[in-house]
């Protein structure tokens, strides 16, 4: 009962039929249907580049300039992949190209052995929670761009390996190995605040 008008839909499969059909009409030039889209993805697109590149301002920029790029590039798209993965894929890669054409960090040796904060409201202790925020970001950033993207979409997004692989344009495999290698250099990052 597919075609049966009175099944109720989950709210995700409703919204994709939505996408689906504003995709189309934005392919054909439908300008509203694209804004419309962008009123839609915006938001955790934009979450996800300002945790990809640490800088909001950067960030909303990106994603910006990669719904630019969607609308100019929107004749070929061809359905292969939702237009959200489409999306996410146009973002991470622009995201990508910002954070390899950075300088590089610090090492994170310099960041030297902190005692882990207990939880209370004291300002003692809320200055060591931005100082291990800030230790986090700065491990962060010294990860690849590769490894911190597929770390991001997986760990604060909850994006499947299936997904991050298809955004990323390389095997779930590869997506497995960036994560652990992350995991991993993270781990032993922030241990200091275990």
């Amino acid at each position: 009962m597919a075609g049966d008008p009175t099944v109720t839909r989950p709210p995700d499969e409703t919204a994709a039929l939505e996408d689906a059909l504003l995709t189309v009409r934005a392919v054909e030039g439908d300008e509203e249907a694209f804004a419309e889209l962008v009123r839609r993805h915006a938001p955790g697109l934009v979450r996800l580049a300002a945790r990809l590149l640490g800088d909001q301002p950067e960030a909303e920029d990106a994603v910006q300039e990669a719904f630019i790029n969607a609308w100019r590039k929107l004749p070929d798209f061809r359905g292969h992949a939702s237009f959200s993965t489409w999306l996410y894929r146009i973002v991470t890669n622009r995201c990508l190209n910002i954070l390899r054409a950075r300088k590089p960090q610090a090492p994170l040796e310099a960041a030297g052995d902190m005692a882990a904060p207990e939880h209370t409201t004291a300002p003692d202790r809320i200055a060591e929670s931005h100082a291990a925020v800030d230790d986090l970001h700065r491990a962060l950033g010294s990860l690849s761009a590769e490894q911190r993207t597929c770390w991001v979409l997986r760990e604060w997004d909850g994006q499947s390996y299936t997904f991050i692989a298809n955004t990323v344009g390389i095997t779930e495999q590869a997506v497995r190995a960036r994560v652990f290698r992350a995991r991993r250099h993270l781990t032993s990052a922030l241990g200091a605040w275990r």
